[in-house]
């Protein structure tokens, strides 16, 4: 075991005498290290003997005693302090803090080297060092029996906890939430001193962070392969988890996370090569009703979720956040359009916290396994309106009109009354006729730049544009046809499932 600091100053060739705080003289020391920085604390990693010529320490009453309680806060186990160097006078306040907290005070007498106490600190630590590397061999050997489920995932934390005697939670950054499903929740008691600490930025390379909350010690730290996953560790004794065990505990979790979402995936491509057959006809209701639990959907009735973001990476990690939220899908990815399959007892606040704010959602009603080809229809319709009145969120048949229109059968019978003819056209095999109306109208009606964009000449676009005249008998030359062509391409793009999800 690591050395106290109660062997320590009873060492006769170091000559230490203790200043103050002798209710701490059981605290383990893991390492002796010395700072002469003024923020001490920020270099302490739990266990710590600090060292110092005095630099470091202010020299009026609060200053020390604010010292005293973060070297606390941040799980040193004694502060050294040389003898005749650069130490102001330690104030009767100082004392008494460390008395109270306790934080043993050492006084190192001048000229001993402070590389004579790493010395003895180090040589009572070999011992040690062998039961670190057994306790690590062990913690890797939990990764090798664990397998992706949720039972692994909680019979690997358990089985960490066990080696480390703590409790282990695996949290989103963002939201304090179990990052796994099958995770602990935080306890109340800590949620709010956590959130008021994740919201601050941590010391610059920081990401090993002892704090105290409620008269107890609690480390923060990274999980090395997630970005957005936070490991918080609450020891249940003394002495504290060894912090090179502790690093090799989080890259152990990292590890099995990354082995999960691998394996989700996997199942996300059978997800979406799934939804992609049912919304094309190619499954029978049947077949589409008993796949579904496949992906997590297990009522009878499901959701149809549509979702769009002008950077599309934005997309790419929802189905994991949903699935880290208790929310499994089937998902389908088109361009910047994602489609979901997912359960109807989904809410509008879940998907809005486990969504980037700047998507928008569409969705439909509650479909059966007969319905879905028409559940993504209403979802692309919702996913229209939340895109054109600027809403991030909209239920179809229970969110606002789009321009006066309320519903798919509204929108249809808009369609085809301006763009039928044209459709009916170019099933004939004739022309490009609706991709060159919508480069025409997005371009401003400019033939130069649509003949550019369309790598065509600019009088095969005026031959195209007379074409769209004749076939629906509007004036292209009226801004108000133009307004009508518009208005319907538009309610198109959102409410043709086929259009969108053809390449």
């Amino acid at each position: 075991m690591a050395i106290t600091v109660a062997e320590l100053l009873a060492e006769p060739q170091l000559g230490l005498t203790l200043l103050a705080g002798s209710e701490g003289l059981s605290n383990r020391i893991t390492w002796a290290h010395t700072s002469d920085l003024p923020r001490l604390w920020e270099w302490v990693t739990g266990g710590e003997l600090m060292m110092t010529n005095g630099l470091s320490i202010p020299a009026d009453a609060p200053g020390q005693v604010a010292l005293a309680q973060a070297l606390v806060d941040a799980g040193a186990s004694a502060l050294a302090i040389g003898a005749q160097m650069h130490a102001p006078e330690l104030q009767q306040e100082f004392v008494d803090a460390c008395n109270r907290l306790p934080l043993p005070a050492i006084s190192i007498p001048y000229p001993l080297p402070f590389i004579a106490i790493g010395r003895s600190v180090a040589e009572a630590s070999l011992l040690e060092e062998s039961r670190r590397l057994r306790q690590t061999a062990r913690i890797y050997e939990l990764l090798r029996l664990a397998g992706p489920s949720d039972e692994h995932w909680r019979s690997l934390t358990a089985g960490v906890e066990a080696e480390l005697d703590a409790s282990l939670f695996v949290v989103d950054r963002s939201c304090l939430h179990p990052w796994h499903p099958g995770g602990q929740t935080l306890p109340d008691s800590l949620l709010q001193d956590l959130e008021s600490l994740t919201s601050k930025a941590p010391a610059a390379g920081k990401k090993f962070q002892w704090h105290r909350i409620n008269n107890r010690h609690v480390l923060m730290m990274d999980i090395p392969t997630h970005s957005n996953a936070l490991l918080v560790v609450l020891p249940n004794s003394q002495p504290h988890p060894d912090a090179v065990v502790l690093l090799h505990a989080a890259t152990v979790l990292g590890l099995e996370l990354s082995r999960t979402v691998l394996s989700l995936e996997s199942q996300n491509r059978l997800g979406a090569e799934f939804l992609l057959q049912a919304i094309d006809g190619r499954l029978g209701a049947a077949e589409i009703e008993n796949r579904l639990p496949e992906f997590g959907v297990l009522s009878p009735e499901f959701l149809i979720v549509s979702m769009s973001s002008e950077d599309g990476d934005r997309l790419a990690d929802i189905h994991v956040d949903l699935w880290r939220h208790g929310y499994p899908v089937a998902c389908l990815r088109h361009f910047n359009t994602l489609h979901l399959a997912v359960a109807a007892d989904c809410n509008d606040e879940m998907l809005r916290h486990a969504v980037p704010s700047d998507v928008r959602i569409g969705i439909s009603r509650p479909a059966k396994a007969a319905g879905v080809r028409r559940a993504l229809q209403e979802s692309l319709w919702a996913l229209g309106t939340a895109a054109n009145t600027g809403t991030g969120l909209v239920h179809y048949a229970g969110g606002p009109s789009w321009m006066g229109l309320t519903s798919f059968e509204e929108g249809n019978a808009l369609v085809q009354r301006y763009l039928g003819p044209i459709f009916e056209y170019e099933q004939g095999g004739h022309g490009d006729l609706i991709v060159t109306l919508r480069t025409f109208l997005d371009n401003q009606r400019s033939w130069q730049k649509t003949a550019a964009a369309l790598f065509t000449h600019r009088q095969t676009i005026i031959y195209r544009m007379r074409k769209i005249g004749e076939l629906t008998g509007l004036d292209m030359n009226e801004t108000s046809t133009v307004a009508q062509l518009w208005f319907a391409l538009q309610i198109h793009h959102a409410m043709d499932p086929q259009g969108s999800l053809s390449t």
